[in-house]
């Protein structure tokens, strides 16, 4: 029979099992940004809505996600916030000791943005002081559960064609999902890239409510 250690280094394990597969590492990422249904988190990820629920369904056993039914709907969501911190802790062990990630994240997302990010503070300072454009580059669904207050929803495929709504003289700091969410990189790239002065924060939505900073819904 086990004894209580080796029961705890089980159930640890459990939760490491959970964490082992990029398509659930997805998954938290999406419904950190707010309670979804199986479908849309389906769509968002690229499963099919038969594999987003298996994966679902292994979050759920292992405690990282809960979930209640919504008419014939089924909605996930976050278990806490301490789910944000154990993500950034093995985000910032991988950047660490991992060398593909070290590798990755000195080439694709240093080359996409050299320049340093803004931190909440510095932002909450800013946006008082009316300094900036803060431009949210996730999907309507996403913004429309939370976001930033007083943020400009511009999804990274409409950049282009309503550029005319950022003024060409405020400053605009853009977010996303997270700190490594490839819309924010692709978003200042491509204001840099018409003369636009555009920074990223330095992670994204979920970590800002997560800090207790102030949130807007739709």
């Amino acid at each position: 029979m086990a004894g209580p250690k080796q029961t705890l280094l089980e159930q640890f394990a459990v939760l490491g099992k959970a964490l082992s597969n990029a398509h659930r590492l997805d998954l938290l990422e999406l419904i950190a940004q707010g309670e979804r249904s199986v479908e849309t988190l389906a769509e968002a990820a690229g499963l099919s809505i038969a594999n987003a629920s298996q994966h679902l369904q292994v979050l759920r056993r292992s405690g990282l996600v809960t979930s209640r039914k919504l008419g014939q709907q089924v909605l996930y969501r976050l278990s806490g916030d301490d789910v944000l911190s154990l993500l950034a802790a093995l985000r910032q062990t991988a950047e660490r000791h991992v060398a593909e990630v070290g590798r990755l994240v000195n080439g694709y997302f240093k080359e996409k943005d050299k320049m340093e990010p803004v931190t909440r503070n510095d932002l909450m300072r800013r946006m008082k002081e009316g300094l900036v454009t803060v431009l949210d580059i996730r999907p309507e669904q996403e913004f429309a559960a939370g976001h930033i207050p007083g943020s400009l929803n511009i999804p990274l495929k409409d950049l282009k064609k309503r550029l005319n709504a950022l003024s060409p003289e405020t400053e605009i700091v853009a977010y996303c999902r997270g700190p490594y969410c490839v819309l924010a990189y692709e978003a200042v790239a491509a204001l840099r890239g018409q003369g636009r002065k555009a920074l990223r924060l330095e992670d994204g939505f979920p970590e800002w409510r997560a800090a207790g900073l102030p949130v807007e819904k739709l």
